[in-house]
């Protein structure tokens, strides 16, 4: 495949987030890959790691509308979704919020309560917005990027695990390493600035219509009943698993399936392998699982409980 090939663009995008985003390769990968697959992604990592740097690096390649939204504990669902307005004609007028953009970046997700994360994620599913018994839908491109400080920080609100189903992946992103922690430092010294997005050096890889047709091609991706059944049985297991009290829905296969497919795209095949189920897996299980309260206490990670899970989970062969 070469050319401007969907694989070639989306592995372009890939390298655009990279020359900005340093030292978080699998989050970057795991953003892409959901993005690809039509799903909303929650970013998870301590303050300062570059959950939005990576979000507005996106917008830049895709060259569409970015909108970020702070929650806050005072955030009403209407400073999100729009209100109606009454007009000097006596009418009401629909002001669009912010929701209402390509890429939206719900910062600090877990700060607002739960009526207002409502009105985030029902946008989500529905894409669309109602207000006083009227539709307003949400554009082609619409994607949710929500970021939460790990929940030990104060005055949060967790998501309920209703809502946390509605992320097609959860992405984590740690410190970078010592050498890429430098790197970032001489970046600044050479002139570049987190907040102002023309520092950056990213032209547009493709468009709306380009990422459209990229999304396309993922859903033409071949998938042989074998890796279907993989998918199912990993799946099925964390709920039989003795180390997690929930375990994965349904929801999460068809999320596995739609995440590797959009990885195999990027690896530039046009059919599934088992690879792309099991490296996904994390990012997509990670969030719609709950490791016993004993083995939490002693560190168990939903990570590491999905690990021991897809080592004893048969890959099919060829």
């Amino acid at each position: 495949m070469g050319g401007s090939s969907p694989a070639g663009d989306a592995r372009r995008l890939v390298a655009a987030l990279r020359q900005v985003v340093l030292g978080q390769e699998a989050p970057t990968r795991d953003v892409v890959v959901c993005l690809l697959a039509r799903g909303h992604a929650l970013l998870e990592g301590v303050p300062g790691t570059a959950k939005t740097l990576l979000v507005r690096t996106l917008a830049l390649a895709l060259n569409v509308k970015f909108q970020r939204i702070q929650f806050t504990p005072d955030l009403m669902p209407a400073d999100i979704t729009g209100i109606s307005m009454l007009t000097g004609t006596q009418e009401f007028r629909f002001r669009p919020g912010p929701i209402f953009a390509d890429l939206v970046l719900a910062d600090e997700i877990n700060r607002a309560p739960a009526k207002t994360q409502a009105a985030l994620l029902e946008a989500m599913q529905e894409r669309t917005v109602t207000a006083d018994g009227v539709s307003h839908p949400l554009s082609a491109t619409f994607t949710v990027f929500a970021t939460q400080n790990p929940i030990e920080f104060e005055g949060t609100y967790p998501l309920p695990e209703a809502e946390l189903d509605r992320f097609m992946i959860k992405a984590l992103f740690g410190y970078p390493p010592a050498a890429v922690e430098q790197g970032i430092l001489t970046r600044y010294v050479e002139g570049f600035e987190a907040d102002r997005p023309a520092t950056y050096g990213v032209s547009p890889v493709t468009d709306a219509a380009g990422l459209e047709e990229l999304r396309r091609a993922v859903e033409a991706v071949r998938v042989e009943p074998k890796i279907t059944a993989y998918i199912t049985a990993i799946v099925r297991a964390t709920r039989d698993a003795a180390s997690l009290t929930l375990g994965a829905s349904p929801r999460a296969g068809v999320s596995l399936l739609k995440a590797a497919r959009a990885t195999a795209l990027l690896e530039e095949r046009d059919f599934v392998i088992p690879d792309d189920v099991k490296g996904l897996a994390p990012a997509v299980l990670r969030h719609r699982v709950s490791v016993a309260p004993e083995l939490e206490l002693e560190g168990v990670t939903p990570d590491a409980a999905l690990k021991a899970i897809l080592d004893r989970t048969e890959v099919p062969t060829a």
